[in-house]
């Protein structure tokens, strides 16, 4: 049985891992800002605090094995133009902080939720698509998600950046389909609860340790 420490366990994918954690067999911890903001899977050891805060990490983290990152930088709503809720660099400094943390602990594996675009991917997207980041709202996210990845790739931790395609709260289409970004034409959707899978997935295998793989769901043909 394996310890982990799930960031962003309230959010949408966040929430998902933690219950297919649990259903694995593991003892799972999240750090929560407002434990009562929604309902944890049974046998989820709520921390109360905040990823901003390397203190409430420290706490979170002791005894810990391997970590989770299903962080998010927030907007209002899911409208490309609503605006920021997270500060601009939230991912990015609790990242920075939480790989600090886990040195301390001498916890080596990570798994982080990242974005296709993120990172060297940028250059794998359609130029329609980099003007509505960068003229919108999603472009505070996309930052942020850079700044991740830099972070994440310049520490000595056994990672894995899962880049997802657009996510989706609706059962999976298909298979899911892992490959590295610019070798396939990914499809257009990912489930969360595939994400959440594939995050747990790299945490107990080394196939894609310390490599950013795009993630997204094969359709079925129609029958």
């Amino acid at each position: 049985m394996t310890t982990l420490l799930v960031l962003g366990g309230s959010g949408r994918t966040g929430v998902h891992v933690l219950r297919q954690a649990v259903e694995r067999g593991h003892r799972v911890r999240a750090l929560v800002r407002k434990p009562g903001a929604f309902e944890a899977p049974e046998g989820v050891e709520l921390i109360v605090g905040t990823p901003a805060d390397i203190d409430d990490l420290r706490r979170a983290a002791e005894g810990a094995d391997a970590v989770v990152s299903a962080l998010n930088n927030s907007r209002a709503s899911d409208n490309p133009w609503s605006k920021p809720v997270s500060p601009p660099h939230f991912m990015t400094d609790a990242t920075r902080s939480v790989l600090t943390v886990m040195a301390e602990n001498g916890i080596r594996r990570i798994a982080v939720a990242s974005t296709l675009g993120a990172g060297d991917s940028w250059r794998t997207l359609n130029p329609l698509f980099k003007a509505l980041i960068k003229s919108s709202g999603i472009r505070h996210g996309y930052n942020d998600h850079h700044g991740v990845d830099a972070v994440v790739r310049a520490s000595d931790m056994e990672w894995v950046l899962a880049r997802s395609v657009a996510l989706t709260d609706a059962p999976p289409s298909g298979p899911l389909r892992v490959a590295r970004a610019g070798s396939e034409k990914p499809g257009l959707r990912v489930s969360r609860t595939e994400v959440a899978r594939f995050l747990l997935d790299a945490l107990e295998d080394d196939t894609w340790l310390r490599e950013s793989p795009l993630i997204w769901n094969e359709r079925l043909p129609r029958a």
